[in-house]
């Protein structure tokens, strides 16, 4: 048996793939990796579908081989690893990286994903994040073809689509969402990116009723910062939805590294 194993980790890291789709009606996000298109990058780098179950890690992670094994990063480098050697995957003032290994990380499939839910602890290694220890059996698909994506620009503008809940926030609110210096905080997460500027206001009391959510809803919470669903985000919510990010604007925002300047723009 070929695997990978973790000899050391700093940092939040998990198995993610490309996510799992049909269950938010019964309380499961789709999950999935936070970037995908770095995850294709890292794919691509090892021949791999693009989707197919990689490791996200938030810090920097050391794996060493077990058997001959080929990676891939999500900077389209390609790693051979004979028996018994080591490589290290470091963020270097990224937010987040990806490490893939040909043939993909062979976890077992829940409803559909491999990836790590930690929300609801399903998934990925037991559903936890991965620790010094852990061994992830390597998988056997067949090599793919999929060319390397470009890489992400990070200095574009992030499209955002009006949200459903305009009557619940004053007219000014959009206005400064879109017009004001935000930043990505510190605390953002998989569950939500929280972005520190101008505090958004909203009307009265605000005690709408819970509504379904969805990945990239922006939300005002009281405090008037907004926080945008990530793909562990909770199916329901109350906070006034004052925009959503559009889809295909997902990953640049999820790359941007904590305390990067971010611009909203509205989608034509």
């Amino acid at each position: 048996m070929t695997a990978l194993g973790i000899t050391r980790t700093a940092g939040l890291s998990t198995v993610q793939d490309g996510g799992r789709r049909g269950y938010l009606r019964h309380g499961i996000p789709p999950g999935g990796a936070l970037v995908p298109e770095l995850l294709a990058r890292a794919n691509a780098a090892a021949h791999n579908p693009r989707g197919e179950a990689a490791v996200e890690t938030f810090g920097s992670i050391t794996v060493v081989a077990q058997g001959q094994l080929q990676l891939g990063s999500d900077d389209g480098s390609e790693v051979e690893l004979r028996d018994g050697e080591s490589w290290t995957l470091t963020c270097d003032g990224a937010r987040l990286r990806y490490l893939a290994v040909r043939g993909g990380v062979d976890v077992p499939i829940v409803l559909g994903g491999r990836g790590t839910l930690l929300v609801a602890s399903l998934g990925g290694m037991d559903g936890r994040a991965l620790r010094a220890g852990d061994e992830l059996r390597v998988g056997t698909i067949d090599p793919s073809g999929d060319s390397l994506l470009a890489a992400l620009d990070l200095t574009v503008p992030i499209h955002v689509i009006p949200g459903p809940d305009q009557d619940r926030l004053p007219d000014e609110a959009l206005e400064l969402l879109l017009s004001g210096a935000f930043s990505i905080d510190p605390r953002s997460d998989r569950v939500g990116l929280r972005l520190t500027g101008p505090c958004l206001p909203r009307r009265g009391d605000d005690t709408g009723a819970s509504r379904p959510m969805v990945r990239g809803a922006i939300q005002v919470p009281p405090d008037g910062q907004p926080i945008v669903l990530g793909p562990d985000h909770p199916v329901t919510g109350g906070y006034p939805v004052i925009a959503t990010v559009a889809t295909e604007d997902l990953g640049r925002l999820g790359a941007l590294p904590v305390g990067s300047p971010l611009r909203l723009v509205m989608r034509p």
